[in-house]
């Protein structure tokens, strides 16, 4: 028996007709879809199929050649990732993209740089204003560092720590931008059973407790149907499938693509 699909309403982002072009190499062509406020949004596919650049797409790494981004009902152009963060869209990698030789809380400290207000030179002389500022912004990281449960590594430079606990250091600095999007590109990739557990229940945790949406690339389709509330499938740089988990399992086209069928 499965639960009752979680119901969501409000779109947060729509990314409609996208297709990116490199030389004569299409990544993603025509790509339609939605993103509702609160939900637990999975992009999957076979490796190949532009998972990874359509979330940068919508953090605005790459300009998509035809097509468009509405946010938050706003239509954006030539968005750059720096705007795009400080629009309320964070987001992790691939492959873990950390300062090795800072501690975790450093680390998770960069995460706060879009919210602080002092400039350069008041930050470097730390003292009054930024000094009391820096303070606030080290205690909202620390709320992260207990949130998810690495308070014993806090003080620990990150290339010391194994896989599983850098990633869940990146996912610290991503929720300390307070984002309204986390695009989360394969956050489970390379981990074990247990760690992979412990993400999930992350996860979820930030999705329900602090509200935030989630777009997230996986493989694991166990994962993905587990905690997804909708998941659309690409295949190829073009849609294939879109729907709730159950619906997208019985599609026989995805079925298909991953089986090597359709190919």
């Amino acid at each position: 028996m499965t639960n009752a699909p979680r119901l969501f309403n409000e779109v947060l982002l729509e990314a409609k007709n996208i297709s990116l072009f490199f030389g004569g190499v299409k990544a993603l062509s025509g790509v339609t879809f939605d993103i509702r406020k609160g939900e637990i949004r999975a992009i999957i596919g076979p490796n190949g199929a532009g998972k990874t650049s359509m979330l940068n797409v919508i953090n605005g790494f790459y300009h998509p050649q035809e097509g468009t981004i509405r946010y938050k009902g706003e239509m954006r152009r030539a968005m750059r990732p720096h705007r795009a963060a400080r629009q309320g869209i964070a987001r992790t990698f691939q492959n873990v993209a950390l300062f090795k030789g800072m501690s975790t809380l450093d680390n998770i400290m960069t995460g706060r740089l879009i919210r602080m207000r002092s400039n350069l030179l008041f930050q470097a002389l730390y003292w009054g204003p930024n000094q009391r500022e820096e303070i606030k912004h080290r205690e909202f990281c620390e709320q992260i560092i207990d949130f998810l449960e690495i308070q014993a590594i806090r003080k620990t430079p990150v290339g010391r720590l194994p896989y599983g606990l850098q990633k869940r250091v990146e996912l610290a600095r991503a929720l300390a931008m307070e984002p309204d999007l986390l695009l989360l590109d394969e956050p489970m990739a390379g981990m074990n059973v247990e760690e992979k557990e412990d993400m999930c229940r992350f996860v979820l945790d930030v999705n329900e407790q602090l509200g935030t949406t989630i777009a997230l690339i996986e493989h694991d389709m166990g994962v993905v149907m587990d905690i997804s509330d909708r998941v659309v499938v690409l295949d190829y740089g073009r849609k294939l499938a879109d729907g709730t988990p159950d619906e997208v399992r019985s599609d026989q086209r995805v079925i298909d693509a991953y089986l090597g069928v359709s190919h």
